[in-house]
C-alpha cells in the first residue's frame, strides 16, 4: 500500500482529534486545516514521515479525553490557499490503540500508539458476501429515503465493497460513539453488517437532517 507495515509505524505519533472524523485502512479522509496549532503538526509531518493519526475526542472541553483507538495515516496531498489555511488529504494505513498520552512540548497532542491488535489492516479486504452487500444497499436506500437525503446509485452499484463500506462509515452523520463502534469493528465484513444495523435504527427514528448528497 505504502511501502510501510505495522513493524514500521512510529511508536509515537501526532494526533488530531476531530468529533465524527474516522480513519479507516486503505480510506481518504480530506481535511480543512486552519487552527495554528494543527497547521504547526502538518507542517511538521510534511518534514518527516507525514502520518497523522485522526481520533475521537470524549466531549468538548479544550483539553479533552481521547477515545482508546484512532485511525493513522499518511498525508498524500497537501495543498497551501491564500489565506493561510492547508487543504490535506490522509490515506489510512492502520488503527491504533492509545497506550498513553505524552506531555509533548509541541502545541499540538502526542501519543504513544500499539498498532499490534490491527496487524490484518495491512491485508486486502476480501469481497463481501453477496447477501451483505445486498443488505447493505438496501438499508442505504431506506436510510436516505427516510432521511431525505440522496445518492448517487451508479457510483454505489460501481463502488468495490472496501470503498463503498469506507465512504459510508465516513460520511453517515452517527452520533461519536456509533462512529467509534464503525472504526472497532474486526474487518469490512464486521463493519459492513454493523453499518447496516446503523442504518435501519437511525431511519426508523424521525428527524431533520438536512439533504445532502451522498457520492
Amino acid at each position: 500500500m505504502t511501502g510501510l507495515g505495522s513493524d514500521q509505524l512510529p511508536a509515537v505519533i501526532p494526533v488530531f482529534p476531530l468529533t465524527g472524523a474516522l480513519l479507516l485502512p486503505r480510506g481518504t479522509l480530506p481535511l480543512n486545516i486552519f487552527e495554528p496549532r494543527y497547521l504547526a503538526m502538518v507542517r511538521d509531518a510534511m518534514k518527516g514521515d507525514r502520518l497523522i493519526g485522526m481520533i475521537q475526542p470524549k466531549g468538548g472541553e479544550p483539553r479533552p479525553p481521547l477515545f482508546d483507538v484512532g485511525g493513522v495515516g499518511r498525508i498524500t496531498e497537501c495543498n497551501e490557499t491564500g489565506d493561510g489555511r492547508l487543504v490535506i488529504a490522509l490515506t489510512g494505513l492502520s488503527r491504533f490503540r492509545v497506550v498513553r498520552e505524552l506531555d509533548a512540548v509541541t502545541p499540538y497532542r502526542q501519543i504513544s500508539a500499539d498498532y499490534a491488535p490491527w496487524t490484518s489492516d495491512w491485508d486486502a479486504a476480501s469481497p463481501l458476501p453477496h447477501t451483505v452487500r445486498v443488505d447493505l444497499e438496501s438499508s442505504l436506500r431506506t436510510y436516505l429515503d427516510v432521511k431525505g437525503l440522496a445518492a448517487d446509485w451508479e457510483a454505489v452499484a460501481n463502488a468495490d465493497d472496501e470503498s463503498l463500506v469506507n465512504s459510508l462509515s465516513a460520511v453517515c452523520p452517527f452520533d461519536p460513539v456509533e462512529k467509534q463502534a464503525l472504526l472497532e469493528c474486526r474487518d469490512v465484513h464486521d463493519r459492513a453488517r454493523t453499518l447496516s444495523a446503523l442504518m435501519v435504527f437511525a431511519g426508523s427514528l424521525p428527524g431533520d437532517d438536512a439533504p445532502v448528497t451522498l457520492q
